[in-house]
């Protein structure tokens, strides 16, 4: 079997990991701040609305982060464009509360794309790493496989 870049038992750099838990963090604060938001900080009617089941699609990819799959980081970091324009959006057209949740939606947003598109990126580059340095040692003979040959 090999192990290719999508691998989750390469081993993970220092900044990989930080890049996983960027982005793990700033998605559980997205489903935290939706469901908040809708249900009790500004609701758009009084008592919570329907509109905390806009979290739904970040749930789904939260257990593909916790597996460190390269393929859900690549989208979500589409995905979290969604939520990015209605914070924009919402942060100019509500009133307060309303607007600075939606700012600080806007920065969780940001910041999961950024984590999730240096994690795809710093793994590229790892894995490229590793398999250079693996070709170049099975290129290069041990001292014994040099004695044998004399």
């Amino acid at each position: 079997m090999t192990h290719t870049s999508t691998s989750p038992t390469t081993a993970a750099t220092p900044s990989v990991a930080l890049t996983r838990i960027l982005a793990v963090g700033s998605l559980l604060g997205l489903i935290v701040l939706g469901l908040a938001w809708e249900l009790v900080l500004a609701p758009i009617r009084p008592g919570g609305s329907w509109l905390a089941l806009k979290v739904l699609p970040l749930c789904l990819p939260l257990a593909g982060l916790l597996k460190n799959r390269m393929y859900t980081y690549r989208w979500v970091s589409l995905l979290v464009w969604l939520y990015f324009t209605e914070g924009a959006v919402r942060a100019y057209s509500d009133k307060p509360p309303g607007n600075y949740l939606a700012m600080i939606e806007v920065f969780l947003c940001l910041t999961l794309f950024t984590a999730c598109a240096l994690h795809v990126r710093l793994r590229l580059k790892n894995a490229a790493k590793a398999s250079l340095t693996s070709a170049t040692s099975m290129a290069t003979p041990t001292p014994d496989h040099a004695n044998s040959a004399q």
